[in-house]
């Protein structure tokens, strides 16, 4: 008689760099229910900040800035205790993860997707997009360094047209699919009335079809995967989309890590096996490699394509050539590289200072180098972004400085969803 395979994964909202306290709740289930969970995925806001210094690249306000316990997972004081999958949101140590922008392991066995991804676990296909979406800064690249003087610290986490443009190039089937925000549209399919009550200041955005984010949308209905979770509203909301090829999305948004909250669901996905823990997709390197000419590291937007027109982009050759590539190197090849740290981790025994100083460079992240030399490609996230990044135009001049005028006086009252989401 054969015997079916089940993974059993655990997905998380926002972090908010409790890992102590999710990793708890997770194994107190294990103990109850007498199960054992395959995996951990993280919704974003996942703060993974080593030290001080890390803190001064969130965008958080100075009251709420908090180091979180992650730095003992960087650190190896502690190790998770289960394989961790996450995404980066709108509260993250912007430094870190520009360094990992392709994806790698922040901290053994925590693995970040990159700004835009698919990975494998086991067999189990997970995409993802980190940041949230602001129309202002979708078209152009990406600019931001340390220390992210004045506003870079919110744009660096801001979704990048160059990063969906690589994932509407998927073509392969995804079980899951990740993003922050929520794909617009996505409350008209579930309980829209509970979702009123819970969440009163969200009714008009709703009505007008103006909550979450256009390209997540766009990507929800081309790439139709079995399950789609996110966060960053901070109240758990189910959903299922109908696709017109006879497919369904199965939607869940979950809150953010505190006492008598909806943070934590333990889904069963059937047929699937967690060996071989994270693994490249071969798919997603041909997909890097095929565009990684079109990446801007500049205000400048990418130059992509037949006007942004994904189809333009032939991945086939490139498919052929990671193939060979990837049966050349051995078997070892389609593991991510192991863990590196980068900066030395926070150590509350010696650190005297109540604050950091946020670096003024980028890490050449050993798995990031690794990952380039497999593929044969140029290294362009330590590229210096001529004088200071704020103030770079589109073709490398400089700009004069940029001076807001005075926000209008507020004409209602405006409702404040959650003092820690600083901004939806």
């Amino acid at each position: 008689r054969e015997v079916r395979v089940t993974m059993k994964i655990a997905i998380e909202g926002c972090c908010h760099g409790e890992l102590d306290a999710i990793y708890a709740s997770i194994q107190h289930l294990e103990r109850v229910e007498g199960v054992k969970v395959d995996l951990l995925i993280c919704c974003g806001d996942f703060q993974a900040v080593r030290n001080l210094d890390d803190l001064e690249c969130m965008s958080v306000p100075d009251k709420y800035k908090e180091l979180g316990t992650f730095y003992k997972y960087y650190s190896g004081e502690v190790i998770a205790p289960i394989p961790t999958l996450f995404i980066g949101g709108n509260h993250e140590a912007a430094n870190y993860l520009w360094e990992l922008y392709y994806g790698g392991y922040v901290a053994p066995n925590v693995f970040y997707i990159g700004h835009s991804g698919v990975v494998r676990f086991g067999d189990l296909r997970i995409g993802g997009l980190s940041g949230i979406f602001k129309y202002h800064d979708y078209k152009k690249g990406h600019h931001e360094r340390p220390p992210y003087a004045g506003h870079a610290v919110k744009t660096a986490y801001h979704v990048r047209e160059f990063d969906v443009f690589k994932l509407k190039q998927v073509k392969e089937e995804l079980d899951v699919f990740l993003s922050h925000d929520w794909p617009r549209g996505i409350a008209q399919f579930g309980n829209k009335q509970e979702l009123f009550r819970k969440k009163k200041f969200l009714k008009q955005e709703i009505e007008s079809n103006t909550l979450g984010s256009p390209p997540a949308e766009e990507l929800l209905k081309l790439l139709k995967p079995r399950y789609w979770f996110s966060a960053h509203l901070h109240v758990k909301y189910a959903a299922v989309v109908e696709h017109e090829s006879n497919k369904s999305t199965k939607f869940l948004a979950l809150d953010k890590c505190l006492p008598r909250r909806d943070f934590l669901q333990v889904i069963d996905i059937p047929d699937k096996s967690p060996e071989g823990g994270f693994t490249f997709d071969e798919e997603w390197l041909a997909i890097l490699k095929a565009n990684h000419e079109f990446h801007s590291v500049t205000q400048r937007p990418a130059q992509l394509p037949a006007y942004g027109n994904h189809e333009a982009v032939d991945i086939e050759p490139h498919r052929k050539w990671v193939t060979k590539r990837l049966e050349a190197m051995g078997v070892g090849s389609r593991q991510p590289p192991a863990f590196v740290a980068t900066r030395v981790a926070h150590n509350p025994s010696t650190e005297t200072r109540r604050r950091g100083k946020a670096p003024n460079d980028v890490d050449n992240n050993p798995q990031t180098q690794a990952l380039m030399d497999l593929l044969e490609l140029d290294m362009k996230l330590t590229i210096p972004v001529e004088g200071n990044p704020q103030l770079t135009g589109p073709f490398g001049a400089s700009l004069p400085p940029h001076v807001r005028p005075p926000p209008p006086p507020p004409t209602r009252n405006v409702l404040v969803a959650d003092d820690n989401e600083i901004e939806l």
